[in-house]
């Protein structure tokens, strides 16, 4: 046995599996997750042992040798942001569950090019005609991509684009990622005293089978002329104030909306997944096991590694980064209730937890990161109104900004146990930074005047987008930096809160958007 004296960082690596209950895994391997990660550096992970020594009243002024009283568990890492890496982990710092439209994945589909049609049981649920879907995943380029449904019924979903003949894998998937309207079925409506809406001019979609809700974004309007509205200012992204059968107001749109009939138009308009933090019953914890591999402990065989692990991961810190000239990272952090560690030269070989036989291992979905110099489109912080869908920004450009999540958790401790038993949540918090560049004192005033505030962040890359959505908060700080030969700058601090206070329908703090398709329009 060649025993190793050091091991380098570059060969470790990072999963989690979300657990059943608090601390525990599921029974069952094949419904363990082993999801990889891609850590930038590590704040902390593992534990953190506490002692305390015996120190008597002695000649010899002396202590003597202490005990152990406690192990705090906890886990950190920086991570680069892209469409995909964070969104099923962020559903526990958000304590919630994501909010998707109609997608269906997990079964083998047949693909038919005698009818166009993507076939499995029960697949047509949800599915309505004039649906724009996302199919990925499948075998042949051509059953890939942005398709428009013509009918979803007896267990198919039928598409105006050509396909080919296919049984799908079982990770084919069809998400519904936005519609698209008939030829002058819906219009722009502003008068000006109220906010502008879509309305349903003429035909008979109910606008309730789109599954938006209120507080979400979503993109309106394509990339041909005859998808989208002819006054420019009536494309983009909006904020859905509220939806009927036959209407959908808008806020934070944007530009300003006018009057549209959309004539001879067939409009698209695009959805996202939608992910906020919940009251009620639809408030749900998550746990995780986050297991840190180490390399091999010698070179005999290099297959036997190493681990750490944190036991009872529960989500407390998130914080997104957003710097000038940088990619877009975020920064998390979990408390945990123990730690451990499994050396497979010790145990035997696939001994290391996500590598126990039958449990499915998750490799990184490749997806690049957003920079933050050409892919955010949008950063706009602007006083909340109860009719201007289009309120002037309190500053055209930011150096850089933060929105920290805390869920305030904090570890149970108890007589006889060693670490935590349990994990208590707190008041969940959503705060951040601004660095912004002056130029009214508008700015300045409504830090003074206590103004209620609303903040968004978009990032387009690669026809996908992330919105992140502050609904109220209110500012800080506001004293203006001044500095020879420099720009002046205002230095801002945000405390968010729950925007029940604009309306009844957003009775949430942080809102996310993940739209898996955006026409290039978007960007």
């Amino acid at each position: 046995m060649a025993v190793v004296v050091k091991v380098d960082s570059n060969i470790t690596g990072l999963r989690y599996c979300q657990e059943v209950t608090l601390g525990v895994l599921d029974g069952t391997a094949a419904n363990q997750r082993w999801v990889e990660l891609e850590p930038n550096t590590y704040s902390d992970f593992g534990g953190n042992t506490t002692t305390v020594a015996r120190n008597p009243i002695n000649p010899g002024r002396q202590r003597k040798k202490g005990v152990v009283t406690n192990v705090e568990a906890s886990a950190g890492w920086d991570t680069d942001l892209t469409q995909t890496n964070m969104q099923d982990m962020l559903q526990g710092f958000f304590y919630a569950d994501l909010r998707k439209k109609q997608e269906f994945t997990g079964v083998a589909q047949t693909v038919d090019t005698s009818d166009d049609s993507y076939g499995a049981s029960g697949i047509h649920t949800g599915y309505f005609a004039g649906d724009l879907v996302l199919a990925s995943g499948y075998t042949n380029a051509a059953n890939n991509g942005l398709k428009n449904v013509t009918a979803a019924t007896g267990n198919k979903v039928t598409v105006s684009q050509n396909l080919v003949n296919e049984t799908s894998p079982t990770t084919a998937k069809l998400v519904a990622v936005g519609f698209q309207f008939g030829s002058g079925e819906v219009e722009i409506v502003n008068s000006g005293s109220e906010f502008p809406y879509l309305n349903r001019a003429s035909g008979s979609k109910d606008f309730t089978e789109l599954g938006f809700i209120p507080g979400e974004f979503a993109f309106l309007g394509g990339d041909a002329a005859g998808v989208k509205f002819a006054t420019a200012a009536n494309n983009g992204f909006v904020r859905i104030r509220s939806v009927t059968a036959t209407r959908i107001t808008f806020d934070k749109t944007a530009a300003t909306m006018v009057t549209d009939t959309g004539s001879g138009k067939t409009i698209q308009i695009f959805k996202a997944r939608v992910l906020k933090n919940e009251v009620g019953t639809l408030i749900k914890r998550r746990s995780y096991t986050l297991e840190r591999t180490l390399g091999y402990a010698n070179d005999t065989d290099i297959t036997k590694e190493q681990a750490e692990y944190v036991h009872g991961a529960v989500p407390n810190e998130f914080t997104f980064n957003v710097n000038a000239a940088d990619k877009l990272t975020a920064d998390l952090a979990f408390i945990g209730l123990r730690p451990s560690a499994i050396d497979e030269n010790v145990s035997g070989a696939n001994t290391l937890l996500s590598k126990i036989s039958g449990v499915v291992r998750v490799p990184v979905e490749e997806a690049d990161a957003f920079n933050t110099s050409s892919d955010i489109t949008r950063v706009r912080l602007a006083s909340v109104s109860s009719t201007n869908a289009f309120p002037s920004p309190l500053f055209t450009y930011a150096e850089d900004l933060t929105i920290a999540i805390n869920n305030n958790n904090g570890p149970n401790n108890a007589v006889g146990v060693l670490g935590a038993f349990e994990v208590t949540a707190g008041t969940f918090e959503v705060g951040g930074e601004i660095n912004a560049y002056f130029g009214d004192v508008a700015s300045v005033q409504a830090v003074q005047n206590n103004a209620d505030i609303t903040l968004d962040l978009i990032a387009v890359k690669s026809n996908t987008g992330i919105a992140i959505d502050v609904p109220l908060i209110s500012l800080g700080n506001g004293r203006l930096n001044v500095e020879q030969d420099q720009p002046v700058k205002i230095p801002l601090e945000s405390n968010a809160a729950t925007a029940a206070k604009i309306s009844s329908t957003t009775n949430h703090t942080l809102l996310m958007c993940f739209f898996d398709y955006l026409p290039n329009a978007a960007a």
